[in-house]
């Protein structure tokens, strides 16, 4: 993210040039009878020109904008938005620039859509996010809590894997050294005295890990896509019970998409590339899995998770459980985690407008930018198909206390 520039030496032309008109003597007069030419003085070199002051990188720009300018504001039905925002605010309230609004929210009806839509006209303001580029759209994709069959121990159908996190990785908080890293964390692992990158995918895979089992799993394709989505539920077979297994942390390699690889390949089309498409490409070719998947060098471990009622959603990053078509995932070094955002978008493959206010709550690897967005569909078949082909365009406004302006 950041570089370091320094001034362009003086050109060497320009050095020889001055040595010249230094050291040159005037030429002894000419006795012949031609005319002569004066020679002139030597011309001092020219001052070099100073190297052009580097151009500021672009920067994402909020632009403040009325209600009136959200594109379906006066049709979201906010009663429905609000339950998340009141989470939203169980941490925001603690931040001066929340506390005054998250405070005035609690004594607000949560059943009254025109009390609601009052609270936030009063004591908010939409900003429009314009990315660096200068575009006002951007890629909304999807994601949802997937359920697997799995089992405690190691032993028929039950092969594959969900790795808790190991014992000997490090996580090194940036801030800690360098305040403006904030939230960035460097993971690795010693050997001797040195930290080195801690293991890809594609040597976890091949490495000893044994101890290391948090469950296993009956499917290594949903163990992938289970990483992917960064939570879900395990319906164990050996116990009768349902677990959710929640990110604990992750690898420190960069996520890298397969989709992505397998249009570049010229395997699949960008439209076939959705999570159906993906899993129909491993289907036919098997032996091809675990290439395409060592393509992603990232790696989830998980933690076990009590789930007290199926109807709420995991936690995401902000630490407050998601909620169903009201939770997004953002990358929140542009945005701020927490904050209301408004979303006009179309649902998946259509031209059907999805046009809400959400909370962003969670974060995500691949979720990097200004304008990049993942929709939190929730739980079950119907939120598994709307996730996978969740591939649109949108724009984006944030909502923050109107006394930050």
């Amino acid at each position: 993210m950041f570089s370091t520039r320094r001034s362009l030496p003086v050109p060497l032309t320009l050095v020889a040039l001055a040595l010249a008109g230094c050291t040159s003597t005037p030429l002894p007069p000419d006795t012949s009878r031609a005319p002569v030419t004066p020679i002139p003085a030597p011309v001092p070199a020219p001052e070099p020109t100073p190297a052009p002051a580097p151009a500021k990188p672009a920067v994402m720009q909020l632009v403040p904008a009325p209600f009136s300018a959200l594109p379906g504001w006066d049709k979201d039905d906010l009663r429905a938005a609000w339950p998340a925002f009141m989470s939203s605010c169980a941490v925001l309230v603690r931040q001066p620039n929340w506390k005054e609004s998250c405070t005035i929210a609690r004594s607000v009806n949560s059943s009254d859509d025109k009390a609601i839509r009052t609270f936030f006209e009063a004591f908010m303001e939409p900003n429009q996010v314009i990315a660096p580029d200068g575009a006002n759209e951007g890629l909304v994709t999807g994601y949802y809590e997937p359920l697997l069959r799995g089992a405690r121990k190691k032993g028929g159908p039950y092969q594959t894997p969900l790795y808790k996190v190991p014992e000997d990785m490090i996580t090194v908080d940036l801030a800690s050294v360098y305040p403006e890293l904030k939230g960035m964390r460097l993971r690795g692992k010693l050997v001797g005295k040195k930290l080195v990158p801690y293991a890809t995918r594609a040597d976890i895979e091949k490495a000893d890990f044994g101890g290391k089992e948090l469950l296993w799993v009956d499917d290594p394709v949903e163990s992938f896509f289970l990483q992917v989505q960064g939570s879900g539920r395990v319906q164990l077979t050996d116990s009768k019970e349902t677990v959710r297994v929640a990110y604990a942390d992750q690898n420190g390699h960069p996520y890298k998409s397969i989709g992505k690889y397998l249009v570049e390949k010229g395997e699949l089309t960008l439209e076939q590339a959705s999570a159906q498409g993906i899993k129909a490409w491993i289907a036919g070719h098997p032996t091809r899995m675990q290439e395409l998947f060592n393509v992603n060098p990232s790696y989830v471990f998980f933690k076990e998770e009590r789930l007290p009622d199926p109807k709420i959603g995991p936690k995401g990053a902000l630490g407050v459980p998601l909620t169903p078509s009201r939770s997004v995932a953002i990358d929140a070094s542009q945005l701020p985690l927490g904050a209301p955002v408004f979303l006009s978008t179309t649902m998946p493959n259509s031209d059907i407008p999805l046009q809400r206010l959400v909370m962003a709550q969670d974060t995500g690897g691949a979720i990097r930018g200004a304008i990049r967005v993942d929709y939190f569909f929730g739980f079950g078949t119907e939120a598994a198909e709307n996730a996978g082909r969740m591939k649109q365009r949108g724009n984006v406004w944030v909502l923050l206390p109107k006394q930050v302006q």
